[in-house]
């Protein structure tokens, strides 16, 4: 039987002042309360769902954010408290923002040491040859956040790789996902949903590049609805667990780079247009039957080093486009946007 809390104390140990009150349960707790049940179903869900095998290697993302920051402390504790006998590692991409990534590497160079952690950091320089600096010079404000977050998830991926993990872990909050929710409706890209919710291979990141994000914009939108509800977040999660989609909808399928060797969710068939006829349209038409099964980040990185950063950028896809191809002068063709598909409610 349940115990009965005292008026004004926690509902668990009914000795300490509650610190907050959970949105999932409405159970005003106190803080020594709130760690141990958080960690408690940390663990559940590990176990549960048996995320990890004893032996294995896992590379946890590491931004020096809070998120990252708590994964990395709770997940190197549940692991010597209940044995799950895994090796760890911390993996930090510096994306080259001066007066920004720097500092939080700091961060994680601490975490390296109060949790005795081996640090990997990746650099976009060292990858790609390029910083975030120099990208953002060439390409502006506008489009910058599409090369940050491709080239940030490939990095991840290729840190993993360089680790020869057999897992790679992020932290994301519950603001996080129901962001990933809402962006993915607007967007007419549901068919990714439970994939994105199953894996969070998405990265959420707010630099001092990406002021008027998309992904902003929706984060200020669910914070009005939090003020109004405060378990607006929760329901959309559920939300978005609970979409199915139909039988006869293509889903995303993984496959290789023919350029990089590395993961890739979409083929790149084509890129977008680049104007009228010259030398540009010739590079142009010369990168299309180049570029037949190249991943995003490659197409992305072409443009860059030839000169046309715009390359690559842009998408049509929506929920009511269709797929169809447009020949060019010389008989290279662009595959626009396919429909992704039907909700079963």
């Amino acid at each position: 039987m349940e115990k009965k809390s005292k008026i004004g104390l926690c509902c668990l140990c009914n000795s300490a002042k509650p610190a907050l009150k959970r949105p999932k349960t409405l159970q005003q707790i106190c803080r020594e309360c709130f760690y141990a049940v958080f960690e408690e179903e940390i663990h559940n869900v590990i176990v549960e769902n048996q995320l990890f095998r004893p032996g294995e290697r896992v590379a946890i993302g590491a931004s020096g954010g809070k998120d990252s920051t708590v994964l990395a402390y709770v997940l190197s504790k549940l692991n010597q408290r209940h044995n799950y006998d895994l090796d760890l590692f911390l993996l930090s991409v510096d994306e080259g923002i001066t007066g920004y990534r720097d500092d939080s590497l700091e961060t994680v160079k601490r975490n390296e040491i109060q949790y005795g952690l081996p640090l990997k950091v990746v650099s976009y320089k060292d990858l790609y040859g390029w910083t975030m600096d120099e990208i953002v010079k060439m390409i502006g404000l506008k489009n910058n956040c599409t090369f940050c977050g491709v080239f940030r998830r490939q990095a991840l991926d290729r840190g993993a790789a360089m680790l020869k993990v057999d897992k790679l872990v992020t932290g994301h909050n519950a603001d996080d996902i129901a962001e990933t929710v809402l962006l993915n409706i607007l967007r007419g890209d549901i068919a990714r949903l439970p994939e994105l919710l199953l894996k969070a291979s998405f990265v959420s990141f707010a630099g001092i590049y990406s002021p008027n994000a998309y992904r902003g914009f929706a984060r200020e939108f669910i914070k009005d609805l939090e003020r109004i509800r405060p378990r607006a977040i929760l329901d959309i999660i559920k939300s978005g667990e609970n979409f199915r989609i139909s039988t006869s909808t293509k889903m995303p399928e993984q496959g290789t780079c023919e350029r990089c060797g590395y993961i890739s969710s979409q083929v790149i068939l084509s890129l977008v247009k680049i104007g009228a006829k010259g030398p540009k349209m010739l590079i142009f038409e010369c990168l299309c039957r180049e570029a037949q099964k190249w991943c995003k980040a490659c197409v992305l990185l072409e443009g860059l080093n030839r000169g046309l950063p715009k390359l690559g950028i842009g998408r049509s896809r929506g929920p009511h486009s269709s797929t169809k191809e447009v020949k060019h002068i010389n008989g290279a063709k662009e595959v626009q946007g396919k429909p992704c598909g039907d909700l079963d409610f």
